[in-house]
């Protein structure tokens, strides 16, 4: 049997514990005891970008990322972006930006060394309200979810003042999307009452198979992009 070893471990101001550690080729961050991220399957993480980027009709330039994670999605972006793109990533804690630079960084194949990719230790949301009208493109993962939150001061993300200020931060005809683990009914509520078109992709852990899903909410101003380019 092989046992997890801790390779390093991290805490805020708050008190949060932010865990690395490794269990033969498994790499796993957890937050407070709760599993946030593996490498053991990023397949609706890399299906986060794809999609989005597809349906821009891979033109987007200016591309905002938030929460950097194991590197996954900013790589399927990377992967498929602009030569001449910017993609802006948030992590708020720096310890993980660094795992990414040391023993995660052969994961995603060392995506911060990208010159297209310009990393900033701080709160998405403290970015997007200084980034109106900003980014053709929003990919967030900041949490489980809106309904399985990791830090209770993200919730202001998934609730109206949040949504507008992640519209406001959009260009004309941009595209924000939202990871979430689970569909969430009333996060579907206030999409609904905001004044964007919305949509909701259910994507198998396993390609093939209905029985575990992950989940991507695209909206835009411009109902007809969420309809383009559906396939994965």
């Amino acid at each position: 049997m092989t046992f997890w070893t801790t390779l390093a471990r991290a805490g805020t101001a708050s008190g949060d514990d932010i865990l690395l550690r490794q269990r033969g080729a498994i790499f796993e961050i957890r937050y407070n005891g709760i599993e946030l991220m593996s490498n053991l399957n990023h397949q609706s993480e890399d299906q986060l970008a794809r999609r989005s980027l597809r349906r821009m009709d891979f033109r987007a330039r200016k591309i905002l990322i938030g929460g950097l994670g194991l590197g996954f999605t900013l790589r399927a972006v990377l992967d498929l972006a602009p030569a001449d793109a910017r993609v802006t990533v948030c992590e708020l804690i720096p310890e993980v930006a660094a795992w990414n630079r040391g023993p995660l960084a052969h994961l995603a194949d060392h995506p911060l060394d990208d010159p297209r990719t310009h990393l900033r230790i701080e709160d998405v949301q403290a970015h997007l309200a200084q980034s109106p009208g900003a980014y053709d493109l929003i990919l967030l993962d900041t949490d489980n979810g809106p309904d399985v939150l990791v830090r209770t001061e993200n919730t202001g993300l998934y609730h109206d003042t949040g949504l507008a200020m992640v519209a406001k931060a959009l260009t004309q005809g941009g595209l924000a999307v939202f990871w979430s683990a689970t569909a969430s009914p009333e996060f579907e509520g206030r999409l609904s009452a905001h004044p964007w078109a919305w949509l909701r992709e259910d994507i198998p852990l396993v390609p093939g198979r209905g029985d575990a899903t992950h989940h991507i909410y695209s909206c835009s101003r411009d109902a007809a992009l969420l309809h383009r380019r559906k396939a994965a």
